[in-house]
């Protein structure tokens, strides 16, 4: 597992604490918040599944 696939599934767990705590709160501000994170969070998380796909892929052909 590289640093982007634990930070982006890290931010998406905040994101989704945000979007609870602002749905919760009647805060539809946080709870976009939370789902603009959440976004992102998979966003990083895919970038970093594809590097290690790239570099599985690398080794296999060497």
């Amino acid at each position: 597992m590289n640093e982007d696939q634990v930070k982006g599934v890290a931010q998406k767990m905040r994101g989704k604490v945000n979007e609870a705590m602002g749905k919760v709160m009647g805060r539809p501000s946080r709870e976009l918040k939370g789902d603009v994170e959440q976004a992102a969070g998979a966003a990083r998380k895919n970038a970093g599944d594809a590097r290690e796909a790239a570099k599985d892929r690398t080794k296999r052909h060497h």
